[in-house]
């Protein structure tokens, strides 16, 4: 076990033990069996520290490929989405062989607007390994699911990664570990925690920070030691709470999860213990287990094992699956409650139908209901019409993810400004606050700072590591990120990192401002021309080009007032024969601002949706009229 020696260690685990006197980990039943051929555990971190790329090496070196085989990197990023935006949204399983042991690992996203994940896989697992860049430290995604894991006991193992790079500082990140697992009241058995150096690119390790590079043996090693054998009660039947939730073409619904006590077979009759309280019937028709990639059919599987189960009609996350003559359902599982709030609906603009497949409230109502039934976090409620729908789930991040799916899947939908969800305690109206973690250059320090101060930030702490840049920590309002990253990234010329976490709720903090600026609204349908826009580039900044087709009351840019202005985007120039060759010759364009979606959502405003296509992305007005549209920058609503 490697724990660093001198003060940085030894005063961390005394002052954890004095910070928390009583707490211990749970005494584990003296009449419980174990699965010591078996080891179940989650892979933790920020985005973007390497834990996909460390479970690459880690199937390459347990013999998952062969030497030849041609795999595409971060092979556990399956997701189209996950690739582009070098993220883990779904929770997903493997599985490697490390001599007689079994190891299944679990893929964590390292993104708190995920959390729904995060929460229902710690419930998988025995124990945790937490991954820490070299250079940058534990950040607020690494606090948000480490301090999932803490609370439910799991036992660490801390890799610091990229050990490599040339500012590494590894030492003085050990350190921040060990700060951040005080500051989560962690025992001081968990204090205790083996820590390994790794490059996961060249699949190296070290015991030290200055040793010798080996292969990754010392990792495998280090889980088999470290993390406890699943542990059941050899008197009690069948119980399987599920977790997790696919679709395979060929069997139909997935149900996944953990089995904690007892055994499954196939084409057994199980009881499935729903979250009402009621008792429904079905037959396990297949049976899968986790080998490397792939999901193997099986005939039995046991205590500890990692499975998902065929034949269910109709199940849904937090239910039990047990024995039929003896069912015991486990406790539900609990998710944090969600923080934003969207409102959902079909699109109403002259464009409909021209770019998707599914445009009614119908296909809109259906895909809602199929992505709760997968997503725990998210929630879903009727709004005031029958065509829309409120959604609710963790931040401005998941919602976009959603958003970008279903786009993918071929469905039209408007979707509004996110808002916060506010509650009610003792008279007091309360909003949910976030810890915003921002890492940046010395000289962009005033700047960030002064803007955080408009949105009710303040600054909690400082730290400067003479490297040039600053890391600086505020507590803000959740609504006041709506709409700061994009502005965050042009103030700190693309070079800040912005990370948050919710932290509670406080009382209402009073009013934030949003976006100053108006909007440039077409006022009648056809297509831009260049002649028009050059005339109106002066007022602000274009969203379109030459050649695209609008609609009265679509924005087709940022006013540089704070006004709304009603404009003909699609005016021509009245030519004679002989002028018409050389109109456009002498007309210059600025390039057009293309936002991303989340981008456009944090640009919208209240009396504004976004429209989003297969195709396309465009803000509109609520109202399209313009001579009966209600003037919201006006009356403040």
């Amino acid at each position: 076990m490697s724990t660093p020696s001198g003060p940085a260690g030894a005063g961390a685990r005394s002052t954890a033990a004095a910070a928390n006197p009583t707490a211990a980990p749970a005494v584990p039943d003296p009449s419980a069996a174990t699965r010591d051929d078996l080891r179940n555990i989650a892979i933790i971190a920020h985005v973007d520290h390497g834990k996909t790329t460390l479970v690459d090496a880690l199937l390459w070196q347990s013999g998952v490929f062969r030497e030849n085989q041609e795999v595409v990197e971060r092979v556990m990023d399956s997701n189209d989405l996950e690739r582009e935006k070098g993220i883990t949204i779904l929770a997903k399983n493997t599985a490697i062989r490390f001599g007689r042991h079994k190891i299944n690992i679990v893929d964590t996203p390292g993104h708190a607007d995920f959390g729904g994940e995060v929460e229902r896989t710690l419930q998988m697992v025995d124990g945790v390994l937490l991954l820490v860049d070299a250079s940058e430290g534990p950040l607020p995604q690494t606090r948000f699911v480490l301090k999932k894991a803490l609370e439910l006991s799991l036992p660490p193992i801390v890799v610091i990664n990229k050990i490599d790079r040339k500012d590494a500082r590894p030492q003085e990140v050990l350190n921040e570990i060990y700060d951040l697992f005080i500051d989560l009241d962690a025992h001081e058995d968990q204090l205790e925690f083996p820590v390994l150096y790794t490059n996961a690119r060249a699949g190296l390790c070290r015991l030290r920070p200055e040793g010798e590079d080996q292969r990754l043996g010392p990792l495998f090693e280090q889980i088999v030691r470290t993390i406890p054998a699943p542990r059941y009660d050899p008197s009690m039947p069948l119980q399987m709470r599920v977790l997790n939730l696919d679709y395979s073409d060929f069997v139909g619904r997935l149900a996944i999860g953990r089995i904690v006590n007892g055994r499954v077979r196939a084409r057994q009759d199980v009881a499935l213990c729903r979250l009402d309280g009621s008792m429904g019937r079905a037959r396990v028709t297949n049976l899968y287990a986790f080998e490397g990639l792939e999901r193997v059919e099986v005939e039995e599987a046991g205590p500890g094992d990692i499975v998902a189960l065929a034949g269910f009609e109709v199940v849904n996350i937090g239910e039990t699956i047990s024995d039929l003559e003896d069912p015991r359902p486990l406790p539900r599982i609990t998710v944090d409650e969600p923080t934003v709030s969207m409102m959902f609906s079909i699109n109403t603009s002259p464009l409909v139908g021209q770019e998707g497949k599914f445009v009614t409230s119908r296909h809109l109502r259906e895909r809602l209901e199929r992505e709760i039934l997968t997503n725990a976090s998210l929630r879903v409620a009727a709004g005031d019409t029958p065509d829309v729908f409120i959604v609710s789930g963790r931040g401005e991040l998941q919602m976009a993810i959603l958003i970008e799916t279903m786009r993918r899947e071929g469905f039209e939908l408007a979707v509004g400004k996110p808002e916060v969800i506010t509650r009610t305690e003792n008279g007091v109206r309360q909003e949910p606050m976030e810890k915003l973690v921002i890492d940046c250059p010395e000289e962009f320090v005033g700047v960030v700072t002064e803007k955080i101060g408009r949105r009710k930030g303040r600054m909690t702490n400082m730290v400067n590591h003479g490297t040039g840049r600053v890391r600086l920590e505020f507590r803000i309002p959740s609504r006041g990120l709506i709409g700061f990253r994009s502005q965050f990234l042009t103030d700190t010329r693309g070079t800040g990192l912005l990370n948050h976490l919710f932290d509670g709720y406080e009382p209402w903090q009073g009013e934030i401002p949003h976006r100053v600026s108006g909007a440039l609204v077409a006022d009648r349908a056809g297509r831009t021309t260049a002649y028009a826009i050059e005339h109106l580039q002066d007022r602000g900044e274009m969203f379109v080009e030459p050649g695209e087709r609008v609609y009265e009351g679509m924005v087709i840019g940022e006013n540089a007032r704070e006004e709304d202005i009603d404009v003909n985007v699609v005016k021509e120039k009245k030519l004679t024969n002989m002028r018409a060759s050389t109109a456009e010759e002498g007309i210059q364009l600025l390039p057009a601002h293309k936002l991303s979606l989340e981008q456009l959502l944090e640009w919208i405003r209240e009396d504004e949706l976004l429209e989003v296509t297969p195709q396309s992305s465009r803000i509109r007005k609520r109202i399209l009229q313009a001579n009966i549209r209600p003037r919201y920058w006006q009356s403040g609503s």
